[in-house]
């Protein structure tokens, strides 16, 4: 048995000596702990950084079954010989499952990389039984290794390597794929097959490509995420339409009803953009009309946003040379002269501006700023598929282009290609930069822009203006962008 201190003779009391002893007795059993366990504790922690409990469970186990065996004979007051035989034989079984993980790591890696990305994809949630059969044969292969069994441990790495991917499909799957399912189920239920056929076909025919996109590369999850979300928006949809068809057949509309009822969401929106919506002539008119004006105030709003923190970017500068003037000693009033000259100058510039922006109606192009850049996006000028060549009837558009560049005679033109997605990489780079130059050539050869100040550059799909998952937000990337740079004095 060990021998604790002794109770001082100050201490009167038996409470207060007792107290003490206990006291003492915890501290000296710390420091005794500390001191026999500081080179096992560091061992179990080197041991757990390289993954032994998983990579060489066997001989951690062992080693772990020792260290807590000392633990518990110290706490009971044990021989010490007894405690320091046990530590020292936990701290080699701790050494060599370091060992054999590092084995297991190179052995194996192509298993713990196959784990690792399973686990990524959250299998043990959504894949639990597969998980738990996975990791039942990834510690028989890490087993097998350690008993020094190579063959018979690869041939279970195998087939955990196997359960290990399925699992992690069928976690994709859940993950992705699982609301789209609720809503089907849900669709089923309210016989939407019967009232919207074709809008429930498309979610279905949607999830089904989902799927196969998952199961065919697992690992390019854009793709299949896109398609669960549309066939998710779908079978909503197919839900809500089977609820409107059941609504009118209730009420018994006509299609007459049917049609005014659709009618009206178009008068309100109408009314709130303060335009009176004829529909004599079918509702046609009237959405493009409030589709004009729509994309025109994102465009004010746009273009407000760029002038504002142009303006603020101006007025700093500004501010900062009139402190600097009032700093400076003599030539003060020439200087501040010259700084209205130059206010006088911009405002100048900002007239050009709105005479250039009246050279084109909205079918032709959309002018914005970017500083003193004009930026012109010609809307009215498209291509043919996989064609660069500027037809001719697309003169007059051009004329008004090198009539805007002649506003500021001295300025560079650059001519911008863009693309939308479709298509690889560099078919749409080399596409871009064609169209550039043959808007760039057209310039030169018919109005005379000199070839010094216009040149010619292709962005491809790179700087999309729009959604390209869409083919108005497509036909949008499809575009060339002129950009006039004034040479400002």
């Amino acid at each position: 048995m060990f021998k604790y201190p002794s109770c001082p003779r100050a201490m009167k009391t038996r409470l207060f000596c007792l107290i003490w002893c206990f006291a003492s007795q915890a501290v000296w059993a710390q420091d005794l702990r500390s001191t026999l366990f500081n080179e096992a504790d560091s061992a179990l922690q080197a041991a757990r950084a390289s993954e032994a409990e998983r990579l060489a469970p066997s001989t951690f186990e062992h080693a772990l079954d020792l260290y807590t065996s000392a633990d518990d004979d110290l706490a009971r007051g044990r021989n010490i010989e007894r405690i320091r035989s046990s530590i020292a034989s936990s701290i080699v079984g701790f050494t060599e499952a370091v060992e054999k993980a590092e084995i297991a790591s190179i052995t194996l890696a192509s298993l713990i990389k196959t784990r690792d990305d399973a686990a990524n994809a959250s299998a043990q949630s959504f894949a639990a039984g597969p998980w738990l059969e996975a990791e039942d044969a990834f510690g028989g292969a890490m087993r097998r290794l350690e008993s020094g069994d190579i063959r018979g441990a690869r041939n279970r790495a195998q087939e955990a390597e196997t359960l290990y991917r399925d699992a992690e499909l069928t976690a994709i799957k859940a993950q992705y794929l699982s609301q789209t399912r609720a809503l089907l189920a849900q669709a089923d239920q309210l016989r939407v097959p019967r009232y919207a056929p074709k809008t429930y076909e498309r979610a279905q025919a949607l999830l089904t490509q989902a799927e196969r996109e998952l199961s065919e590369n697992r690992y390019d999850t854009d793709l299949p995420r896109s398609l669960a979300q549309q066939a998710n928006y779908e079978a909503r949809h197919a839900i809500a339409l089977a609820q409107e068809i059941r609504r009118m057949a209730d009420n018994d509309l006509g299609e007459e009803d049917i049609i005014l009822a659709y009618e009206e969401p178009i008068v309100r929106i109408a009314a709130a953009a303060d335009r009176v919506a004829q529909l004599d002539s079918g509702v046609g008119p009237i959405a493009d009309e409030l589709v004009a004006f729509i994309e025109d105030l994102r465009e004010r709003a746009q273009q407000t946003e760029v002038d504002l923190i142009d303006s603020r970017t101006r007025i700093a500068e500004l501010e900062d040379e009139i402190r600097d003037l009032d700093e400076r000693l003599g030539g003060v009033s020439q200087e501040r002269v010259a700084l209205v000259q130059r206010l006088e100058a911009e405002a100048r510039i900002r007239e050009q501006f709105e005479l250039i922006n009246s050279l084109f109606t909205r079918d032709e192009a959309r002018m914005s700023r970017e500083g003193n850049t004009i930026v012109l996006r010609l809307v009215g000028l498209t291509f043919p598929s996989g064609r660069s060549n500027v037809d001719k009837s697309y003169r007059p558009l051009l004329e008004n282009v090198s009539r805007a560049a002649a506003v500021f005679p001295r300025s560079q033109i650059i001519i911008e290609g863009h693309t939308d997605s479709y298509g690889s990489d560099e078919t749409n780079m080399t596409l871009s930069r064609q169209r550039a130059e043959s808007v760039s050539a057209f310039l030169s050869s018919e109005f005379g822009i000199p070839p010094f100040r216009i040149s010619a550059v292709g962005y491809g799909e790179t700087q999309p203006i729009a959604n390209n998952e869409t083919e108005q937000g497509r036909t949008r990337n499809r575009r060339i962008d002129v950009r006039v740079e004034p040479e400002l004095q």
